[in-house]
């Protein structure tokens, strides 16, 4: 008894191939990666926006400076293995977390606004929107809250299972690096001089300690005279590290272009602020921002959204945490 050989047509062939390299991809990656989208909880949780957006309010209703601490809490989450709420995370016995880092310890504050948030979003759709996320919408509305500009924010980030404190202190910018170190840190994460000068006008908003910015207002000279006397009342030569001062004196509570205008003026609070206006490569943007308030918001909404992009987990990846503060 034969058998029957069928000779395999080219269609056929090609489709093979296909499907052979699509399976080696699905294997190689671990699971299948979805791309953000701004309406990915239109149907799983439609009023989760909104409900976002109400705690967000309320929050800076009680406190404006919680504004620019948000704002902050979404910058230093996507600098450290990406845009995946692992800086919300509490030390475990298996890893130590980035809260501790000496960029955040003392300084990144809002943990307790974000579990309010959280917890609200869970009465509406237990199980359903990331902390990840909820970081990165609470970023827009905050802005949005104190005049800043808005944008539309891509969802459908996953929450990371671990943390790193070492990653966080070797990737977050610190108040003392200089412009070269900056732009290199910004470049790790794909974003360009002009987006890291647009992201840092987030600083229009906001105080630093005086153990961030002491060695400026008492050593450097690249600093108005009167602004520095002016500085140092609330911040002594010795102790006092975490006297607050705004880093925009002007309007410190609003979102505006006077952080540019600051710099300029050589009165940027910190070294960070003020290397923007002391190098070829970023000074034109600093001038175009501080002449230009629209300018400004649509490359910082342009910029934010950009930095959201940063190595997110989707599809399978990483889990929806029940309390932003642990693993599931």
């Amino acid at each position: 008894m034969g058998f029957l050989v069928v000779k395999p047509t080219r269609v056929f062939c090609v489709y093979l191939a296909c499907f052979l390299v699509t399976m080696l991809s699905l294997v190689s990656n671990g699971s299948c990666h979805a791309k953000l989208s701004s309406t990915f909880y239109d149907k799983a949780c439609p009023n989760a926006l909104s409900t976002i957006q109400s705690a967000v309010r309320t929050a800076i209703s009680r406190e404006r400076r919680m504004a620019g601490s948000l704002i902050r809490l979404h910058f230093h989450d996507c600098f450290v293995q990406g845009c995946d709420g692992s800086l919300l995370l509490e030390d475990t016995s298996s890893f130590t977390g980035e809260r501790g880092a000496f960029q955040n310890s003392g300084s990144v504050r809002g943990f307790e606004v974000v579990d309010e948030v959280k917890s609200r979003v869970e009465n509406v759709c237990p199980g359903v929107v990331s902390c990840a996320d909820i970081l990165a919408v609470a970023a827009r509305d905050a802005s949005v809250a104190v005049g800043g500009p808005t944008w539309k924010v891509k969802l459908g980030r996953r929450d990371s299972r671990t943390a790193s404190k070492s990653q966080a202190e070797s990737n977050i910018p610190r108040a003392s690096d200089d412009l070269s170190v900056l732009i290199s840190l910004f470049k790790r994460k794909g974003l360009n001089a002009k987006e890291m000068v647009a992201l840092s006008g987030s600083h229009t908003i906001g105080q630093a300690q005086c153990i961030t910015f002491r060695n400026r207002i008492y050593n450097e000279t690249d600093i108005d005279a009167g602004f520095a006397s002016t500085r140092r009342r609330g911040c002594p030569s010795n102790g006092g590290d975490a006297n607050l001062a705004p880093i925009d004196l002007v309007t410190p509570n609003s979102f505006d272009n006077n952080y540019y205008k600051n710099l300029i003026k050589r009165k940027g609070l910190l070294k960070t602020d003020q290397v923007l206006f002391s190098g070829s490569s970023t000074n034109n943007f600093v001038t175009k921002y501080s002449n230009d308030q629209a300018a400004f918001y649509s490359d910082f909404a342009a910029a934010m959204v950009k930095m959201g992009d940063i190595d997110p987990l989707t599809g399978s990846s990483g889990e929806i945490r029940r309390r932003c503060k642990s693993i599931n």
